[in-house]
């Protein structure tokens, strides 16, 4: 008899936010050892940040890792799901199987650095190759440095270092077929997970609004490349379908921020709107580079003057802005379209937080809490780093004495109420003149709109203007403790 060939050792290809086929080194590396695959993601529950953030990012990640399950069907393989702390199943997995090798995409965290310090220190003196690639981000944290040789501390220097020497690497299209083991090891169920809200279903409209995986990614580039070249005047303006709407894909790895580059450049738009699009990309890429050397940036302000701020306890009035029910309708327009939808237009999200911040003087860790929560884009770096930025605590931020005004800013970029008549329904038939301060409005007005203020929609909350004094009287007399000292 011939003698017959054994099997290769097979290859372990482990996901993290790297949810996508195309452009991924870490697969690219696997496929290139011509060993079988067995492709691995881990639910860590000692490791919320690998996951899903809060939440709402629960009901992305199952349906994201549903769309990848049927990508790697298609080419004859199929996802592994386990849960554990991934030291440990990655030793026993690679035992069992006699993997010979492991591949992943790096992340960028403090937990995810430490684990995967851990699990390749553990896996080389077992004599397994482990390798990590770069996948997440555009440019290494570690690597990027001022000409002093320190890390940057102000976006714009930022910014023109790394548009200087960034090169997008070359496309990696998906592959045609993975090659998987012949005996597999038996997966966990994703349904097991619960990871999908069910009474209440407050997510029921989430499913009409987005397309979770690496197909709807795709998709969601290919419809903003459309339109692109508006986005330099229009993104400001929360009526108006100008953003990318790509930020919960990317969140999840599920296109590449190198394709999205890419992808602007073969737009017909002009120069200006695609540079104003990638300085967006750019200030995430900032915001994990911040991350990256200050890892407890979403518990401890950047700028420590702020650990003697005195905030507010004042629950029901976060409550209050939680609902969308302050009495700005700006605002409560954004924290409305937050909770039906996953998301808040980016110029609202800088007003509801100033408002957080300075009209109630909460503390912003709670309004990264939140936001943590029901984003479906939420990404541990960029959301802390922009709750810092605007509470003024944070590396390049605006000052704290930057208090929007909710009514001016919904004057100006929703000067018709569109916006707000959209998310705050009972205010409809408010006339443009009123739509952004109906307490204002004279009763006769109200009452031909259906309004009864206090009751089918609230009074403010607070007096902008002294809350606006209130906040700067509080910041001058922190800096005044800093400066006795």
């Amino acid at each position: 008899m011939p003698h017959e060939a054994r099997p290769r050792p097979p290859t372990i290809l482990w996901f993290r936010r790297d949810l996508r086929l195309a452009n991924n080194l870490a697969l690219e590396n696997a496929l290139a050892t011509g060993a079988p695959i067995i492709p691995l993601y881990i639910r860590e529950p000692n490791d919320p940040h690998a996951g899903a953030n809060g939440a709402a990012q629960a009901w992305w990640l199952h349906h994201s890792l549903t769309a990848l399950d049927a990508e790697l069907r298609k080419r004859g393989n199929r996802l592994l799901l386990l849960t554990g702390d991934p030291c440990h199943l990655i030793d026993w997995l690679a035992r069992e199987v006699g993997a010979q090798a492991v591949f992943w995409n790096r992340r960028y965290d403090g937990e995810g650095r430490q684990t995967d310090t851990e699990i390749k220190a553990e896996l080389r003196r077992a004599g397994i190759c482990a390798e990590s690639s770069p996948g997440f981000l555009m440019h290494d944290p570690a690597e990027l440095q001022t000409k002093q040789g320190k890390r940057y501390a102000v976006y714009t220097p930022f910014w023109r270092s790394f548009s200087a020497s960034y090169q997008p690497p070359s496309q990696i299209p998906a592959p045609t077929s993975i090659p998987a083991i012949e005996h597999g090891i038996e997966s966990e169920q994703l349904d097991h997970w619960r990871l999908l809200p069910a009474n209440p279903d407050w997510a029921k409209r989430f499913a009409d609004l987005w397309q979770p995986g690496e197909a709807g990614a795709g998709k969601c580039m290919a419809e903003f490349a459309g339109h692109l070249s508006g986005y330099g005047e229009q993104r400001d303006f929360p009526a108006m379908p100008a953003t990318s709407r790509l930020s919960p894909h990317l969140a999840f790895g599920e296109i590449s921020p190198h394709a999205i580059w890419r992808a602007a450049a073969e737009t017909k738009s002009s120069a200006d709107s695609i540079e104003r699009f990638r300085k967006e990309i750019v200030w995430r890429e900032f915001s994990w580079h911040v991350y990256f050397h200050n890892p407890d940036m979403a518990e401890a302000n950047l700028d420590r003057r702020f650990d003697r701020f005195e905030w507010s306890n004042a629950p029901d009035k976060l409550a209050a802005w939680q609902r969308g029910m302050t009495g700005y309708p700006i605002v409560d327009a954004g924290m409305r379209e937050l909770w039906q939808t996953g998301t808040m237009h980016n110029r609202v999200r800088m007003i509801v937080a100033s408002f957080l911040i300075k009209d109630l003087l909460i503390d912003w860790r709670d309004g990264e809490r939140w936001f943590r929560d029901t984003l479906l884009d939420a990404d541990r770096a960029s959301n802390a780093f922009n709750w810092q930025w605007v509470a003024g605590c944070g590396a390049d931020a605006a000052p704290f004495f930057r208090i929007f005004n909710p009514v001016r800013q919904g004057e100006t970029f929703d000067a018709n109420g569109g916006y707000v008549r959209r998310w705050c329904p009972e205010l409809a038939k408010l006339p443009d003149r009123y739509i952004h301060r109906p307490y204002e409005a004279p009763k006769e007005v109200v009452d031909e709109a259906g309004i009864m203020l206090g009751q089918t929609y609230p009074r403010p909350i607070v007096d902008h203007a002294e809350a606006r004094d209130t906040a700067l009287a509080a910041f001058r007399a922190t800096r005044a403790d800093r400066d006795n000292d």
